[in-house]
């Protein structure tokens, strides 16, 4: 169906960056302004133990004075759309819920204007923030093998530590209701004491230009956090902004539902393939 994995905002090329110490700067105030923002008084207060740890962007790239501007391009992409998911994320009101399922996760909602609708799961994870980070990045294009929505998640570029242009193509549905899609993204991965984010824009990448009988979706913004339970250390608090433009002529009340559901399904799946791992562990101890 639909790549189950962090979605991002339309890719912007970025020809005319010449100095990328001055617009570097420029983002890190601009990011920390928000992740600010973020730790605000108030109930939804959930990176507020974040900020009080290490930076998010304190330390600079070392790689920068190498690369090239086509990799800066990139890597300016993928903080932006860390940034505007994090301005997103720290707007408490406004969300509509979606769907609550019997197990508490929960998919929430909200028109944004410019962007469109934006859906928010939020839900706990059995596992420590580590564990699932180094799932989702470190094992990303093992994705196929355990998400049926995805068909494949193929890595073409890897710039620095921190950011990677990625294609992904999006599994069968049932009775075809949504047709083949593809999608070109920067992703940008970050840490911040013992919260990651994991954010990305749509992009265009030379690699991989616009494949015949597949439809070119473009998403964003969208941004996964994970950060410890509140209540339990070892266990995640696992919070995945979404939106995605699915292109084609595809009624809107289809493609909520069908967004919807692809996060609840996608916990639902990353839950037994941790699951799993844990198995397979044991037994190898035994």
């Amino acid at each position: 169906m639909l790549p189950a994995t962090f979605k991002l905002c339309a890719g912007i090329s970025y020809r005319h960056m010449r100095n990328m110490r001055g617009l570097r700067k420029n983002a890190i105030v601009a990011i920390h302004h928000e992740l600010d923002r973020l730790a605000g008084p108030g109930p939804s207060n959930w990176i507020s133990q974040v900020r009080r740890r290490s930076s998010l962007l304190s330390s600079p790239i070392k790689e920068e004075d190498g690369y090239s501007e086509e990799e800066m391009s990139y890597v300016k992409q993928g903080e932006d759309a860390l940034q505007k998911a994090i301005g997103i994320l720290s707007e408490q009101e406004g969300w509509i819920v979606e769907t609550v399922a019997a197990n508490g996760d929960k998919v929430l909602s909200k028109v944004l204007p410019g962007i469109g609708k934006v859906f928010r799961l939020e839900v706990l994870l059995e596992q420590h923030p580590d564990s699932l980070y180094g799932e989702l990045v470190g094992n990303m294009e093992q994705m196929s093998e355990w998400n049926p929505n995805v068909k494949q998640v193929k890595i073409l570029q890897k710039i620095g530590k921190d950011t990677m242009v990625t294609h992904e193509v999006s599994g069968d549905t049932p009775g075809n209701v949504v047709g083949p899609r593809d999608f070109v993204s920067v992703r940008c991965a970050k840490r911040r004491g013992s919260t990651c984010f994991l954010a990305g824009t749509s992009t265009n990448h030379p690699k991989m230009p616009e494949q015949r009988g597949v439809v070119r979706a473009q998403n964003g913004p969208t941004c996964i956090v994970m950060k410890p339970s509140s209540e339990d250390p070892n266990k995640t608090k696992f919070t995945w902004l979404l939106n995605i433009d699915l292109k084609g002529w595809i009624p809107k009340t289809i493609i909520n539902k069908v967004l919807s559901q692809t996060q609840v399904d996608f916990a639902n799946h990353l839950r037994q393939r941790m699951a799993s791992q844990v198995s397979v562990e044991m037994a190898h101890t035994c």
